[in-house]
């Protein structure tokens, strides 16, 4: 044979294949490696954000207690109430507070008697002393203080919640008196 005999192909090479083999995908096909791009394991993820939601209900729960229980908190640490107070929150630092304080003018024997009553609270979650000296102003339409005086509670010690109630009079009340304060006083002022 000669050398452009041997450079031939030969006849058999171009012959058709069967149906099956046309249709049927190569046998030795192995697709090609598919790059994944690493992925971050959820995990880590979770605990990060499980963490921020820890965070937040701590602050929040503490928030709470703060407001809730702001009356013991004040009784405890006095300093605290004018926190509380900036706040716009009412506290009472030493634990005893007037309620249901109310006045009336009355007339005995033709003259003009100021009555005031109310009650002394002990807002506290333990036993408290009371002050035993209150002071009752009474002032005029701009608030200039026209006569004050004191007298002392009925009680001397009150329980967590108790109150006791107290009544005071006056005598010829000024007549410029438009508001009247009741207060704790230390003794003698």
């Amino acid at each position: 044979m000669s050398a452009a005999a041997e450079a031939a192909p030969a006849a058999a090479d171009f012959a058709p294949r069967s149906a099956e083999d046309v249709l049927s995908p190569a046998r030795d096909f192995k697709p090609a490696p598919v790059e994944e791009k690493p992925r971050t394991p959820i995990a880590p993820r979770l605990a990060v954000v499980a963490g921020w939601i820890g965070l937040i209900a701590v602050v929040l729960l503490i928030g709470f207690a703060a407001v809730r229980y702001r009356q013991d908190i004040a009784t405890i640490w006095p300093q605290s109430a004018g926190v509380y107070s900036s706040l716009g929150l009412h506290v009472n630092a030493s634990g005893i507070d007037f309620r249901q304080v109310e006045y009336r003018r009355e007339t005995e024997d033709g003259q003009v008697v100021l009555a005031v009553t109310g009650q002394i609270v002990n807002a506290a979650e333990r036993q408290l002393p009371v002050p035993q000296t209150v002071r009752v102003t009474l002032s005029d339409a701009n608030n200039h203080e026209l006569y004050h005086w004191t007298f002392k509670p009925n009680a001397q010690v009150l329980g967590a919640g108790q109150s006791v109630k107290f009544m005071t009079r006056l005598a010829s009340p000024p007549a410029a008196a438009r508001h009247l304060e009741v207060r704790f006083a230390k003794d003698g002022s």
